[in-house]
């Protein structure tokens, strides 16, 4: 029965820590939404550049996100700055 009450703390432990992880996205502006650059184009610069993205989205901290592929294969999820265009944020595979 110990043991059983010991897998179940480490189970909560662990899954608080990793949805903890999950949060941690960077704040990337306060910029006025008016200021941003037009979605649509981004994402297609980005596709011109060679990515190949599965997932963009706006995230709660403001920032322009994606999830995919570099042109080389490695998966990627970045972290862009919708006014300036910029990476604030990478998380590249090796």
């Amino acid at each position: 029965m110990k043991a059983k009450t010991i897998t179940k703390a480490l189970t909560l432990a662990l899954a608080t820590s990793v949805s903890g992880m999950a949060l941690a996205e960077p704040e990337c502006t306060n910029a006025p939404k008016s200021s941003w650059k037009d979605q649509d184009m981004f994402r297609q610069s980005l596709e011109d550049q060679g990515y190949k993205i599965r997932t963009f989205k706006v995230t709660d901290t403001n920032c322009f996100e994606i999830y995919g592929w570099q042109k080389d294969g490695k998966r990627v999820e970045i972290y862009y700055n919708p006014v300036n265009g910029k990476p604030v944020k990478e998380e590249i595979d090796d």
